[in-house]
This record gives C-alpha cells, structure tokens and sequence, in this order.
C-alpha cells in the first residue's frame, strides 16, 4: 500500500466515524423527553444501533464513490477485468466481522432487557422483577406477594397512602381502567407520583393487549388469564399518551389513556379528591362509534365485537 492510499483510507477511516458518532447523538433527538429512568437506558441503546448502522451505511458508499471516482475503466474499454479469485483472508474478515457485530448487539440488548426487567409470556406474576440500577428510587421490597404482609411497626390508618403498593392495570376492548390501593379509587386516567418506583400489575380481561408509553419506552404485553408484574420510575412531570400496542380488535386505535406524572403532594392530594367523588360511567369512545355503527340503517356486513361496558370509575378523566 502506497502513502497515497494509506492517507485516503485513514482520512475517509476518520470522515465516516465522526459522521456516525454525529447521526448517534442526533438520534436521541428522534425520541420524546426523556420521562421515565428507563428511557436513557432505551436511547443509549437506539443510538448505539445509529452508529453502526451509519458506520456501516458512509462506509459502504464513500467505497463506491471512491472506486467510481479513481478506478474507472478508460473510456471505450470494454475488456473484462482481472480474474481474481477467492482470498481467504478476506472472506474470513467479512464473515468474522458480522459475526461479532450480531454478538455485541444482542449481548448489549438483552443486558437492556435484564435492567428494564420486561415480563415475558413465560414469566409468572409473583416472579419478582429485578429493580434497574439507575433509578432514583429504592426498589421495591417484595410487596408483590400477596401471601406475605409487609412488616411495619404500627398498622396502617385509613387515610394513609401507601404508594409500594401496586396499581391495577386493566385492559379490556377497548378500554384502560386503573384501579388504586387507596380507598379503592379507580380511574380512566393514570396517575403517577415522579420519582417514585411505580409498580403496575396488569391484567387483561379478553384478548392480548400492550402497555405502551412513548415517552416512557416501556412497552409490556398483557397475557390474558396471567398477571403481570411491571416497573418502571416516572422522572418528567407532565401528561402523556397510554396505547395499546397489540391489534385487539376493530376498535383498538380508540384505546388510548392520558398519563400524568404528579409530584409526591399532587399525586396524595389527586388520590384523596378521586375518593371523594362518586363512580361514574366514563367516557368511551370504542362503545360510541358502535352504538352508532349499530343503530344505522346502513349495514356493512362487517362483523365486530361488542366493546366491554364503558368503566364505572370515581375519576372518568
């Protein structure tokens, strides 16, 4: 190799891993705020898979626009080219190379997946999830088990608000109904304290569904007839988007939630106004459009389920 190609090579080396480590930092701005401890862990992830793909992609073509930049056949030159054959160094470096890449992505994937703890189909409910080592709240102690009483100094009064206790997540079609250790105050919309380890316990009372928060980069599905242990740690104040992000059925884009993130004092004093309000039937989109679909004279001969009955909840939202 002559100084001239080692120069190129290294020069178009160092243009095209700065322009992948450049769309890497870009690609956390692809994403909402960061609202949830987790979601760094997710983004680190995505922009990590940014950069070797972008290593990948200017690499690839600034070869192709150097072989057609320098190495053009002459012009009329029709003969073929030199007839080279196999390297062995070479097929073992672009086989060898592949491989570890797949290896590096997958082991750096499932240590994500091990820290966010995302419950499987084959994960029981009383497994306990493992808390993630970044989040700014102390994991959870073990409240999960339902045959075990935690142990305190002095029994609970009846206005006390206990937030280790998991909230109940009920997904049906096509609806969101949460349910709160507090006073059994129930809800359509989904509060969260910030800071705090938040521990769900979904359930599904039909088909599959999906928990999925964007700004959260949470995503779990929820297995019918299974009971499913969740957490994460809200650290954004706001309100966000609750989806399904299982296909449930016809009306399964209707099935949306706001969530909000309160502090500590907001979330206790949201808690004590919903108990003192009377349940109510709330809002449902997914029964509307079908008490339409169902009394219009035109039909369409398009089968559908019946939605579930609209929640009867303190907080309709």
């Amino acid at each position: 190799m002559n100084i001239r190609n080692f120069l190129t090579l290294t020069v178009g080396a160092v243009g095209v891993t700065a322009a992948s480590l450049w769309m890497g930092q870009q690609a956390y701005s692809w994403f909402p705020p960061q609202a949830t401890a987790e979601s760094r862990l997710i983004d680190d992830l995505f922009s990590f898979l940014v950069v070797l793909a972008s290593f990948i992609f200017f690499g690839v073509t600034a070869a192709l626009l150097y072989s057609v930049a320098f190495h053009r056949a002459a012009e009329h030159d029709t003969s073929d080219g030199p007839p080279i054959e196999g390297n062995i160094t070479l097929e073992v470096v672009w086989t060898a190379i592949p491989i570890v890449l797949v290896i590096w992505i997958a082991g750096y994937s499932y240590q994500i997946y091990d820290q966010m703890s995302i419950r499987g189909p084959m994960e029981h409910h009383f497994h306990m999830p493992i808390a993630m080592e970044s989040a700014s709240a102390a994991p959870w102690d073990g409240l999960w088990n339902k045959n075990k009483q935690p142990e305190t100094s002095a029994p609970a009064q009846e206005t006390d608000i206990d937030i280790t206790q998991p909230i109940n997540v009920i997904a049906k079609q096509w609806a969101w109904e949460f349910h709160y250790p507090y006073k059994n105050v129930s809800s359509t919309e989904l509060h969260l304290p910030v800071n705090e380890r938040v521990h769900l316990s979904l359930e599904s009372k039909d088909v599959l569904h999906g928990f999925f928060v964007p700004a959260f980069r949470v995503k779990q599905d929820i297995i019918p007839k299974n009971t499913i242990d969740f957490e994460f740690t809200p650290t954004r104040e706001g309100t966000y988007r609750l989806m399904d992000s299982q296909f449930s059925g016809t009306y399964f884009a209707t099935m949306e939630a706001n969530v909000v993130v309160d502090s500590l004092e907001d979330y206790k004093a949201w808690l004590k106004k919903a108990a003192n309000q009377k349940p109510t039937p709330a809002i449902n989109q997914a029964a509307t459009e079908y008490a339409l679909i169902k009394d219009s004279p035109f039909k369409t001969g398009w089968q559908s389920v019946e939605p579930a009955a609209p929640p009867i909840v303190n907080y309709p939202g």
